[in-house]
């Protein structure tokens, strides 16, 4: 455990800086040096590693990260934060940077400090309100992120390591897992936080990786979002709509299933990424 992630000093540092919690950030500030000894061993991080962090808190994860890695670039949206993270983080290793995650550009923030094509990786305490749209522009960004290593809700985390015939798996679950290996580092009790949050977490690895599924990604998603609309409808119901978009009659979208070799009475948690994506492939051949 780090002074970072003592409680006793959390506490001081709170009451020093009179810093108040702010809702709208979704503030909540690790103090378990167990959980935070899963989540560095968990991310393998290497003395040539750089780090990229979204929301720092007070900076128990970013000060361990940095004793192992070569850089940690953490992004705090809280001026607050920012000034406290600047003056108790006096480290060559650690840059703090003010700003928004989502309409910050990553890549220029990186290179800013230096950065320059180093081994990256994103590890982070994830804000809950925030965490799919960070999560996909991790994926999405274009940055080499070797692997992701995330607290999340723990039922969102449950939600993107879900399997078909689970209550859990959904566009989420099939989203992720186009992108990643996605595996359970922890749970995470609510009570290991200042202040605890009304639900607990979990720490998810998430290791990138070409796609499994070779259909065309953006014709790829709109079937799979499509599919879980309305999850008591069938698949061959729900894209319905879908078809009539794509100038396909009913029986494009019957043929498409049996050249699939799928059941079209299934409903979307029963079909895996592949079946999705044989799905796809064969409705576009319709078109």
């Amino acid at each position: 455990m780090t002074r970072f992630s003592n409680p006793s000093f959390v506490s001081s540092v709170l009451e020093e800086y009179g810093f108040r919690f702010k809702k709208r950030f979704g503030q909540n500030f690790l103090i378990d040096g167990n959980i935070l000894d899963s989540i560095i061993a968990a991310a393998q991080l290497k003395a040539w590693d750089w780090v990229f962090e979204v929301g720092p808190g007070l900076g128990a994860l970013t000060t361990a990260a940095a004793a192992k890695a070569e850089k940690v670039v953490a992004v705090e949206i809280d001026r607050t934060l920012v000034s406290i993270l600047k003056e108790k983080l006096r480290s060559p290793n650690i840059a703090v940077i003010k700003g928004d995650a989502l309409t910050l550009d990553w890549r220029d923030a990186l290179q800013e400090q230096g950065w320059a094509g180093e081994s990256l990786k994103f590890v982070a305490n994830l804000p809950y309100y925030l965490t799919t749209p960070l999560i996909m522009k991790a994926l999405e960004g274009g940055l080499p992120f070797q692997n992701l290593i995330v607290m999340v809700q723990k039922e969102v985390g449950q939600r993107m390591a879900a399997q078909p015939d689970s209550k859990d798996y959904g566009v989420l679950s099939l989203v992720v897992q186009y992108y990643t290996e996605v595996s359970l580092v922890c749970s995470v009790p609510r009570t290991v936080f200042i202040p605890a949050p009304k639900v607990d977490s979990a720490v998810l690895s998430l290791r990138p990786r070409p796609p499994k599924a070779d259909a065309p990604r953006a014709e790829l998603f709109e079937v799979i979002k499509i599919s879980f609309q309305q999850r008591r409808k069938t698949v061959r119901n729900a894209l319905k709509p879908l078809a009539k978009q794509w100038d396909l009659t009913l029986g494009d979208l019957d043929q498409a299933f049996a050249r699939a070799n799928l059941d079209s009475s299934l409903r979307g948690e029963r079909l895996t990424l592949n079946d999705f994506s044989e799905l796809t492939k064969q409705l576009l051949k319709g078109r």
